[in-house]
């Protein structure tokens, strides 16, 4: 079981909502937000596993190229460009599609492989935790994304999302059995949320809402739960005691307080979705 916590926005509480969920399902926690691979700060957990992503890029033989400029004109991506007499290669934006190899009159083309990031596996609180971390400067998180997506235990697994709707939230959905939108009361965090909702109802999986930094009235993302008929899983009030803990690095699951809130949005949430 693959649950996917992700939200239209940044800043909306993901990483809090996905890091204390993960303790009160017991399920692995595994942290797909590449760029910013933020939950190992609160999990802290002890990594015995790293792993070094790499991708292909073309090597271009100068003594057999002609400068025909076939492999720029093939490449989709421009990664390749012809000036005057000479071509220009540019690694970071190269997607290994092969299209430059294939039409190669002269052989010159060949592959080798780079590194573009890293993926780290731990324990922490008797749950399994793994990361991808994408190297600074590098423009594809996707295969990163991939990689560590690849291999999921058949357990509960619980991912927490980049953030927004990019391509890279979209390779990690592919994944999921279900997802948690985490979203706040703000008229920005509607018109993300409604961006999300669609593209969850693309993959037409079971989703549920949770709204982080609750200000108790009926407010506007309440009102759209019931006006398009979404589960709203559970809220978690605004409050300074939480902002505390939060700029402290420490986990709310370990305050009695917070641990009942999350404990009923598990509860919940096993109830609603799609659980096996």
């Amino acid at each position: 079981m693959n649950i996917a916590v992700l939200s239209g926005k940044g800043g909306t509480g993901k990483t809090t909502v996905s890091t204390n969920l993960a303790l009160a399902l017991k399920a692995n926690y595994v942290d797909c937000d590449v760029e910013e691979p933020n939950g190992f700060l609160f999990l802290k957990p002890k990594v015995d596993v790293v792993k070094s992503v790499k991708v292909e890029y073309p090597i271009i033989d100068a003594c057999k190229c002609t400068a025909c400029g076939a492999c720029a004109n093939a490449c989709q991506f421009n990664a390749l460009a012809k000036v005057k007499d000479d071509l220009f290669l540019f690694q970071k934006l190269c997607h290994g599609c092969g299209a430059c190899e294939i039409v190669c009159k002269y052989n010159a083309v060949t592959y080798g492989k780079r590194e573009i990031g890293k993926i780290e596996k731990g324990t922490s609180r008797d749950i399994k935790c793994s990361r991808g971390i994408l190297n600074i400067s590098e423009p594809m998180a996707v295969p990163v994304i991939k990689e560590l997506l690849e291999n999921l235990s058949g357990e509960v697994n619980l991912i927490d999302c980049p953030p927004g709707t990019s391509c890279n939230v979209i390779n990690t959905l592919k994944y999921a059995d279900a997802a948690v939108l985490v979203t706040e009361p703000s008229e920005f965090g509607l018109h993300d949320l409604k961006m999300a909702v669609e593209l969850v109802k693309m993959y037409n999986i079971p989703f549920g809402i949770v709204i982080n930094k609750d200000d108790k009235k009926d407010n506007i993302i309440k009102k759209y739960c019931k006006e398009q008929k979404i589960m709203l899983l559970g809220t978690i009030d605004y409050s300074k005691d939480i902002a505390i803990l939060y700029s402290k690095g420490q986990i709310l699951y370990d305050d009695l307080h917070h641990k009942s809130i999350f404990d009923k949005l598990s509860q919940k949430i096993r109830e609603v979705l799609a659980w096996n």
